[in-house]
């Protein structure tokens, strides 16, 4: 055989070794390529799982975290409800506690109102003394010390009657009312219309609002 032609042989036997050889690369390459594309996806589909996890264990603990801040949460509550219990019961104290001391301080007014009229009372007859003897003076005594004195006398103790709350009801001339005026007698009188108090026979007084003695009078017919 020629050396020319031995030579292309050998040549073309090399050839074809060296494109197995690339073919066999290529294929190992497209082969280390698939699994590492293969390894790649597992590890895609493991953080997807990992992350799945993580987001359920995420959601089972904002689950938890809600049911514990509700249980604090009914606590707090009833800590409220108690709080509003105790106000509630120390405002109803307060309140009893004023009506109480409100109650204490009219009765405690009342019974002192009670003991002034009763002294009232008993002072009103000294006065129609005092009245019925500056009345029963003669006009040529009235300058006399003594009658002086007994006029200052009796009007300091109006005026101090006065101050206490003690005052005069009028009635001469006013319509008869049985609440302030006491009738003894019926008279006749023209100038006066009928059911008008006439003349006052012994003075009425008040204490403050009440009657402490009523008028007695005489009511034209």
């Amino acid at each position: 055989m020629p050396e020319d032609i031995k030579k292309e042989t050998i040549d073309n036997e090399t050839a074809e070794n060296k494109a197995e050889e690339i073919e066999i690369e290529g294929a190992d390459e497209e082969s280390t390529q698939a699994a590492e594309e293969a390894k790649d996806t597992d590890v895609n589909e493991t953080e997807s799982v990992d992350d799945a996890s993580a987001d359920a264990d995420a959601k089972a603990d904002e689950k938890s975290d809600e049911k514990k801040g509700l249980f604090k949460k009914k606590k707090k509550d009833k800590k409220d409800e108690q709080i509003e219990e105790l106000n509630d019961r120390l405002k109803r104290q307060m309140a009893e506690f004023e009506n109480f001391r409100k109650r204490s301080e009219k009765e405690k007014s009342q019974m002192f109102d009670m003991g002034a009229k009763t002294i009232v009372e008993k002072i009103l007859p000294v006065i129609d003394n005092f009245e019925r003897g500056l009345a029963a003076v003669p006009d040529d005594k009235k300058d006399d010390p003594f009658i002086t004195g007994m006029d200052k006398v009796y009007k300091q103790m109006l005026t101090e009657l006065e101050a206490a709350g003690v005052k005069p009801i009028e009635c001469v001339g006013q319509e008869f009312d049985p609440d302030f005026h006491n009738a003894v007698m019926q008279v006749e009188n023209d100038e006066l219309e009928s059911g008008t108090v006439a003349q006052e026979l012994q003075k009425g007084y008040m204490y403050k609002d009440s009657v402490v003695r009523h008028s007695m009078v005489s009511v034209v017919q």
